[in-house]
């Protein structure tokens, strides 16, 4: 019997006496040549070539498709921003379709990856964007990637607003069996508001359940007949008439009419859609509006953005020696360089004023440092940073253009009098060397905290167990 000459991946990690799964990574990562003898096939000198202990090393142990879907939702933040589902495992199954991860074993709906890859790719800035790209959403997860109750959803499929991308059989058993379910593209969610500029989405959002939907009444579009205005062109791209004219004019390849008249031509809306995203017009919404940092340290202040925020606030801000606080983002290679100076001192840079969403603006007089830079090299650009500070040192940001924590002088109030000091949201009060009422002649009566003050759970102690040292009210 002559000697085999081609291996597929099963063969080839037979001979080499690794795990199939190993040989799967390592052909996915590049560990070993690519397939030389035909699709999925190797040639003997190619598999002889491959070090049998690298590969088998390199696999480490495999994550089931569930796992990975955890690890991916985790990195979109927590709790999972707005119009953001939960990623599945069949959706790990869709990444490794579109070439994002390598298959390493299991069913190929849901199938088991490799750690370190899937890590690589919840760090990309990109994320929700690759998730849109190529993982469809099924009716449910669409209507919450929309941010909308089903029943509105399914009014938006009744308008004709949007086609499925795509189906999946399901068997739900006792639940009628095979169904074919509809899956929608997560691009055309995405610019489902942009599009139809004519709706107000924030409305039906917040539409309280058991509500008819407010779509219900809308006639659904004719069929060939979805079509727009040069003015509503307009306001998509959220320019003006003119400007519309002026592209149609200049542009060969702008969309040529479907209808209405010389003065008032019709234009198919996809068709229209297309050549915006093509022409830099409009974009596919991004899932998280970016941070805006006022930083201070050496002279002056720093402004700078980070795009994709993740705030994670400690769960006790009175420990001083515990909790920290964690803003994580993307940024350039420039600003990643500010921040590593204005952060580089013993007493780290402080942050006057911070604006992420879902959260009060917040200010840290001190102790904010880098402690970790990540440069993407899988796509997506940029560099990703955190930041941390003490949880202890955080406080509410002033509304002043200079920002900084919010504090309020203590006026001297004497034994059984009220304090007339207004309470901030920060909880934070500062001792000062005059006051209105008593000028200078009396000595501050409280220390200074490195927060700039006393917080709240600090005062409400010192009201029930420390009446002696500190005056009344305070």
């Amino acid at each position: 019997m002559g000697k085999r000459e081609f291996y597929d991946e099963q063969a080839a990690a037979g001979r080499l006496g690794v795990p199939v799964a190993a040989w799967h990574w390592a052909a996915g990562s590049g560990l070993v040549p690519p397939a030389d003898a035909g699709p999925g096939q190797w040639s003997r000198s190619a598999v002889d070539g491959a070090d049998a202990e690298g590969v088998r090393a390199a696999l480490r142990g495999p994550m089931a498709a569930g796992q990975a879907a955890d690890r991916l939702t985790e990195a979109l933040g927590q709790p999972l921003p707005r119009c953001r589902p939960r990623v599945t495992a069949a959706a790990v199954g869709h990444l490794v379709k579109a070439g994002l991860l390598v298959w390493l074993g299991g069913e190929a709906a849901c199938p088991d990856v490799h750690p370190d890859q899937l890590a690589a790719l919840a760090r990309r800035r990109d994320l929700p964007a690759l998730l849109d790209r190529h993982v469809p959403f099924g009716p449910d997860q669409a209507a919450l990637r929309l941010g909308v109750r089903r029943v509105d959803f399914d009014q938006v499929v009744r308008l004709g607003w949007i086609s499925p991308a795509g189906s999946v059989m399901i068997d739900y058993k006792s639940h009628g069996g095979l169904t074919r379910v509809p899956l929608y593209s997560g691009v055309d969610l995405a610019l489902l508001p942009v599009l139809r500029p004519g709706v107000d989405w924030e409305a039906l959002r917040t539409v309280p359940a058991g509500r008819r939907s407010p779509l219900a009444g809308l006639a659904p579009v004719a069929p060939g007949r979805d079509v727009v205005l040069l003015a509503e062109v307009a306001r998509i791209a959220r320019v003006g008439r003119a400007a519309v004219v002026n592209w149609r004019r200049r542009h060969a390849d702008f969309p040529a009419p479907v209808g209405g008249t010389d003065i008032h031509p019709e234009f198919d809306r996809s068709a229209v859609a297309t050549w915006l995203l093509d022409h830099d017009k409009i974009e596919i919404p991004s899932q998280i509006p970016p941070a805006m940092l006022l930083l201070g340290g050496g002279e002056g202040a720093t402004r700078l953005r980070l795009d994709g925020p993740l705030l994670l606030l400690a769960d006790d801000a009175q420990d001083e020696d515990q909790d920290e606080d964690q803003l994580t983002g993307w940024t350039t290679e420039d600003d990643a360089d500010t921040l590593a100076k204005l952060t580089a001192g013993e007493f780290g840079a402080s942050l006057r004023r911070l604006a992420v969403p879902g959260a009060a603006p917040l200010a840290v007089p001190g102790e904010v440092r880098l402690i970790d830079l990540f440069r993407n090299g899988s796509g997506g650009g940029g560099l990703k940073v955190t930041l941390a500070w003490p949880a202890a040192l955080r406080g509410a940001a002033s509304d002043s253009q200079a920002g900084g924590v919010e504090r309020h002088g203590l006026a001297y109030a004497g034994s059984g009098e009220a304090c007339p000091c207004k309470r901030h949201a920060c909880g934070g009060v500062v001792p000062v060397s005059w006051c209105a009422e008593r000028g200078a002649s009396v000595e501050p009566v409280l220390e200074w905290h490195p927060g700039g003050g006393i917080r709240c759970a600090h005062l409400a102690r010192s009201r029930s167990g420390a009446a002696a040292s500190v005056p009344s009210g305070v």
